[in-house]
């Protein structure tokens, strides 16, 4: 009897035992529908009345239908041909919505709500697609590389673009002209007087001889070559005069990975084809407009945007880069999204992406010259980024205002531009970011998700079109996501706590109503622990900046004290929150050394999502850097408060967590003694181009960067034991990477590491023996390396 009090004053009291059942890596990684499955895909009825969504509570093979009545809450099981009907179809709807649009499967089907009919309009191989109403009332639609539009009256067909596929000239094409077709034309004319009248008089010269009114000729359309280069980004205003496209150049020269498959079916090794490294050349574009009214073509002039020569700052590290890059002048590179333009058809924005994304401009478009002149610009010398600032969130309020994103007050706020009088509004302010927008249907509310009282908590809000206060829709603490009902009178949401994961909830979209409890998805087994609510706390870094952190206190710590620090992956990624975790396996796993005697915690360091600009750009040119304090300034808050022993501390993290718990052990051996690195990155200079270029511009343009940020150049500082995991078919953070470092602790002559390779396993796992090997791993690490 005395062994086992021992045992459990080891693990945590007498009554916790009695209470909580024990967690083991078996338990918690095994296939997670043991802990319940969750609602997911929130769908409205059209007539408001429904939600469906796709829910499994009797833990079946697959998720089921639902619905709930949004008035009375009742719920039952759906009909996928009845959920089908009463969601109804998205159509696109003319100005006076009395004709609704949609493509399904290819073909273009017209909606008229009065009648509640749906009338086919084509029946075709190929596909029609990007259907909406002009001006006119015509339809305007895409198929293959044109646009056509659509007489609803007569239901004629007109074709607005002729693009045809390689270069002018080529073998086979009608408006080719040589040299013998001209000697033929001309010898044509000289035999025969009867072209020489036809052609005085501007008559056909073939086919029988008719009286044909000119003016009545069809014109042709004017042929546009793509050459050797692909068509995008077709948008046609509203009047159809104008179509703006952009024709893109794919890359030469660029070299795509490989990931060797060692599991298959065939007994043979396959091959992955993969992605390109970060560096290699990319896609250029060139923008054009077509006006069909003029029948030309002619370029949109991005010479003329501000800025578009200036340079980055980080050149002046590089004098020859910079005086070479001076000297040539160059505009930058630049990708236009858009253009957008307002109902009327009397205006239009476009948006432009520098390749070097340190800027972001949007800009008016005079469609008929081509021309661009600056709305606002977001300049970065870091790089362009955070919630809503990405393409595609913009759009019009009324005929002469537009809104968008922008984190220049630091954080991303919503503005109003009037491209009349050039004026701009912010309409939201202060230390929090908006993270989610949407604009009613009457255009008079915003709707917006941010964590206005805490970087860990998000609400729903409602924003008046004009400026005001916000009003707080949603009251429940942590995380809210809202779906709108479409009469914009109810609230789905999907809720979360920290020790509770996701339920659906309907509220009535008004302040102050209470939200009530549609599904409950926990399962027994997963409720008889009890889960902990961590700390949240938050500390000033070394840098005076706050950083948040989830603390798992030992409430009866092993006699060693010890302390492991989780680290969350991507990067830009937020964890440290009043919400379930989406690293479910690591929480219950801290909750799993929580109750073996280790104190846990878990930060949102520098460059996680959330805090702000400079939060997120806080690893610019140095990751490794900020983000890596951050977790040593957080093992000086475990010791301070938590009564941690600073030689008994190990770290673990996955993908941008793996390559932190590399650099902690190679840069700060002192204060880590272990730590377990799962899929990481070992050498930026071997990872994607659109993640790495962003944070450390380019290996052959910014060499100091990646030298500074890379784990491998650092390996020779490893002291304290390391763990490394690694899945073989990893097509994110390839297995290369894991390859690459381990050569170069075998060149070093170190022992103090081991490498445990999964066959099967992608950058995710999902297998879940895959899951209860690498955590029985790690947890053996700890229980040897840190309770010494």
């Amino acid at each position: 009897m005395k062994k086992i009090i021992t045992l459990l004053l080891l693990t945590g009291t007498v009554a916790q035992a009695q209470q909580n059942p024990t967690l083991s890596v078996e338990k918690i990684m095994r296939d997670q529908k043991w802990i319940g499955v969750a609602p997911t895909n929130f769908r409205w009825s059209a007539d408001s009345k429904v939600v469906f969504f796709d829910w499994n509570p009797e833990n079946k093979e697959k998720s089921e239908g639902f619905q709930v009545q949004a008035a009375s809450l009742k719920r039952e099981k759906s009909e996928e041909k009845a959920k089908i009907a009463a969601i109804g179809t998205n159509y696109i709807y003319s100005d006076d919505r009395t004709m609704g649009i949609v493509e399904k499967a290819g073909d273009l089907y017209l909606y008229h709500p009065k009648k509640r009919t749906e009338q086919r309009l084509t029946r075709t191989i190929e596909r029609e697609v990007n259907p909406r109403f002009g001006k006119d009332g015509r339809v305007v639609f895409q198929r293959g590389d044109n646009l056509f539009a659509l007489n609803l009256k007569s239901n004629e067909i007109r074709q607005l673009t002729n693009f045809v596929k390689g270069k002018a000239g080529n073998v086979g094409d009608k408006n080719k002209v040589t040299v013998q077709n001209t000697w033929l034309k001309d010898d044509q004319s000289d035999l025969f007087d009867i072209i020489k009248k036809r052609n005085a008089a501007g008559k056909p010269t073939r086919g029988r001889i008719v009286n044909i009114n000119p003016e009545k000729a069809e014109k042709t359309l004017r042929p546009i070559y793509l050459e050797d280069k692909f068509l995008s980004g077709l948008v046609v205003s509203p009047d159809a005069r104008f179509v703006s496209y952009k024709l893109v150049s794919p890359a030469v020269g660029g070299v795509n990975t490989i990931v060797p498959n060692y599991i298959t079916a065939s007994g043979y090794t396959e091959d992955i084809a993969g992605r390109t490294k970060v560096g290699e050349p990319l896609p250029t574009y060139q923008h054009y407009i077509y006006d069909q009214e003029r029948d030309t073509v002619y370029s949109v002039h991005t010479e003329q945007i501000p800025g578009i020569k200036d340079l980055p700052d980080y050149v002046k590290d590089y004098p020859k880069q910079l005086a070479g890059r001076q000297k040539k002048n160059e505009d930058r590179q630049v990708n236009l999204d858009g253009p957008y333009w307002n109902e009327s058809g009397t205006a239009a924005i476009m948006i432009a992406d520098a390749q070097d994304n340190k800027d972001r401009w949007i800009l008016k478009l005079d469609a008929a010259t081509g021309n661009l002149s600056i709305i606002d610009r977001q300049r970065d010398e870091a790089w362009i980024g955070g919630p809503g600032i990405g393409w595609g969130n913009v759009g019009w309020v009324d005929q002469n205002r537009f809104y968008f994103q922008s984190e220049a007050s630091g954080y991303s706020h919503l503005y109003l531009a009037n491209i009349a009088t050039g004026v701009k509004k912010q309409l939201t302010s202060g230390n929090w970011e908006l993270q989610k927008l949407d604009l009613s249907k009457d255009k008079k509310t915003f709707y917006i998700t941010a964590n206005k009282d805490h970087p860990g908590i998000t609400h729903f809000y409602k924003l008046d079109v004009n400026g005001g206060p916000l009003v707080q829709l949603t009251s429940m603490k942590g995380g809210n996501e809202v779906t709108l009902s479409p009469d914009e009178q109810w609230l789905a949401i999907n809720y979360s706590y920290m020790n509770k994961p996701w339920e659906l909830y309907i509220q009535a979209n008004k302040p102050g109503a209470k939200a009530i409890q549609v599904t409950n998805s926990s399962s027994e087994e997963f409720k008889a622990y009890q889960w902990r609510e961590p700390d949240l706390v938050s500390f000033k870094n070394r840098y005076g900046s706050d950083v948040y952190a989830r603390v798992y206190p030992a409430k009866n710590p092993h006699p060693n004290r010890p302390a492991v620090v989780f680290v969350h992956g991507a990067g830009y990624l937020q964890n440290v929150h009043y919400w379930w975790s989406q690293y479910s396996r690591e929480y219950m796993f801290n909750n799993m050394l929580a109750d073996n005697g280790y104190t846990v915690i878990d930060i949102d360091y520098t460059a996680s999502s959330g805090y702000g600009r400079d939060h997120r750009t806080g690893i610019y040119r140095h990751m490794g850097g900020k983000d890596l304090t951050d977790q040593v300034d957080g093992v000086k808050l475990l010791v301070e408060k938590y009564n941690v022993n600073p030689k008994h501390v190990g770290l673990y993290g996955g993908s941008y967590g793996g390559f932190i718990t590399l650099m902690a052990l190679f840069n700060e051996p002192e204060v880590f003694a272990s730590g377990a690195a799962l899929r990481s990155v070992t050498d930026w200079a071997h990872y994607n181009h659109g993640y790495t270029s962003n944070i450390l511009n380019e290996p052959f343009n910014d060499e100091l960067a990646y030298k500074r940020s890379s784990p491998i150049y650092f390996a020779k500082g490893l002291k304290g034991n390391l763990l490394m995991c690694h899945g073989m078919v990893d097509e994110n953070v390839q297995f290369q990477d894991i390859v690459r470092l381990s050569q170069r602790f075998i060149e070093l002559g170190k022992e103090n590491w081991e490498l445990a390779v999964y066959p099967v396993e992608d950058h995710g796992f999902v297998e879940p023996s895959s899951w209860t090997d690498e955590y029985k791993r790690i947890y053996k690490l700890f229980e040897t390396t840190l309770k010494k």
